[in-house]
């Protein structure tokens, strides 16, 4: 007990001067040049944006969306942007067969998946007690569910060679509660937990070489939550999509375990955690939580 309280406070020093002395330092940026990089949700927004910015690095880039004209173009702009070669396929990520089949279909055409984006996702914007069963079944299936099948094809070859990159696109609803998204929220906490938990079990089985970075934004402004108002824009403000997508490929590139975006939601994680409740609700009033989906509008038949 005494040799491993030691190893604890030696260690506990010594990974808070690390992380001191990078707050001011740049962490080296491992390179990805040919890694075969697979983005689901790829036929717009952040997903399109990201398989640009990892084009650019040389990867092999292979999207996923349910969006064939959307995908198609994400295709051509990841091929200007330098990618090594681009394939892309339909695929909806709320069906698990479809998803298995899809996936052995890229196995065989491309090869093995070594950096897996789960960035597909859906939000329905209603109160619970409003929204459709149907609906909230969707959103946990594509938020969710998507995640464990990804991971279930394309993990193991990453286990096998001990190499590999796990990257959820989450959410700060992952972290913190938002009222009028009580099902996104339960998708979002869920994937957070599950990216997690799954990092922990390829650390203690002793694959540290695949490597997991879980992603939680406040809303972009990508259409997807159009009609959000945030109160304060200057410490919580809607983010530019294309901020974020670089904001991502750095911390995959540096091995970021967590990214909050913007940096003032660590705040807010912290203080949930350690203030009483009802100083909590005040924050949340104060911060405007309890109304950013009063004017929610979504995407428009177009958009989506």
């Amino acid at each position: 007990m005494f040799l491993e309280t030691l190893k604890l406070l030696v260690l506990s020093l010594w990974y808070n001067l690390e992380s001191f002395i990078y707050f001011f330092l740049p962490r080296r940026r491992k390179d990805i040049s040919g890694e075969v990089v697979l983005i689901t949700g790829a036929g717009q927004g952040i997903g399109r944006l990201m398989a640009m910015e990892f084009g650019a690095r040389s990867t092999v880039v292979v999207l996923w969306d349910i969006n064939q004209d959307g995908v198609k173009e994400t295709a051509r702009l990841a091929k200007q942007s330098g990618a090594v070669s681009v394939h892309h396929y339909l695929c909806d990520c709320s069906d698990k067969n479809e998803v298995y089949r899809v996936a052995d279909k890229v196995k065989r055409e491309v090869g093995d998946v070594s950096i897996l984006v789960n960035n597909a996702g859906i939000v329905t914007g209603k109160k619970f007690m409003d929204a459709p069963d149907s609906l909230i079944e969707k959103t946990m299936e594509v938020n969710t569910m998507a995640h464990f099948w990804t991971y279930k094809a394309f993990l193991p070859a990453m286990i096998a060679n001990n190499h590999g990159h796990l990257v959820s696109i989450a959410s700060a609803a992952g972290l913190v509660g938002c009222n009028g998204l009580a099902d996104y929220c339960a998708s979002k906490f869920a994937a957070v937990g599950f990216a997690e938990s799954v990092g922990l079990e390829l650390l203690a089985t002793g694959k540290d070489g695949v490597k997991t970075t879980i992603v939680c934004p406040y809303f972009i402004n990508t259409g997807m939550f159009d009609g959000c108002q945030t109160k304060w824009p200057k410490l919580l403000p809607m983010l530019d999509p294309s901020y974020v997508a670089k904001k991502i490929i750095q911390a995959v590139l540096t091995d970021q375990v967590f990214l909050l975006l913007p940096k003032s939601i660590y705040l807010v994680v912290a203080l949930k955690n350690i203030l009483p409740m009802k100083q909590g609700i005040l924050l949340g009033h104060y911060l405007g939580v309890f109304n950013v989906m009063d004017n929610f509008k979504g995407k428009n038949k177009k958009q989506a």
